[in-house]
């Protein structure tokens, strides 16, 4: 193989790999999860962020560092590839132990750091989590005792539990 054929064979291998290669994809979120409950130096790696923005069918997914930080890139409509995406929310998923987070402390709306198109986003609310399950008092918590009224069971109606109010059926109306 002559030397001409071989720079064209490699010119034409790095032209094809920059027609795939999407320059216009590198649009990154980052952003950090703290933890409420932990001690300082606590390892917070492996707690999953997902990324979704609206109108567009992808998502994205990151993964923290030890200190809680994240990096992932946002979900991009590959037709509209220079509209930067719109409306997007980064939400905590799981982790590899089992942790816990209220839920506003769990979404958080992605916004752009610089406001610039090219630039780098980061979340308006810090994410947070928790490595306890919270306390709940019984204060918050309704009763769940249940009044069951007796009704002969020739009527055929289910227990009156399973109703949200009393159920007293009119008897004799036509």
């Amino acid at each position: 193989m002559s030397l001409h054929a071989r720079s064209l064979m490699v010119v034409t291998v790095v032209a094809l790999t920059l027609v795939n290669l999407d320059l216009s994809s590198c649009l990154s979120l980052q952003g950090k999860v703290t933890c409420l409950d932990c001690e300082k130096g606590h390892d917070l790696s492996g707690i999953r962020i997902q990324v979704k923005c609206d109108k567009i069918k992808k998502l994205s997914v990151g993964t923290t560092s030890r200190g809680g930080f994240f990096r992932t890139d946002l979900p991009r409509d590959r037709n509209v590839p220079h509209d930067p995406p719109k409306n997007c929310l980064a939400r905590v998923v799981g982790g590899s132990t089992q942790i816990y987070a209220s839920k506003k402390n769990m979404v958080s709306k992605v916004v752009n750091a610089y406001h610039k198109p090219d630039q780098v986003y980061m979340t308006v609310t810090p994410l947070a989590i928790s490595t306890k399950r919270p306390s709940s008092s019984p204060a918050n918590l309704g009763s769940s005792k249940t009044i069951d009224l007796p009704l002969p069971p020739e009527w055929g109606l289910a227990p009156t539990s399973y109703y949200y109010t009393p159920f007293i059926p009119i008897i004799g109306i036509p």
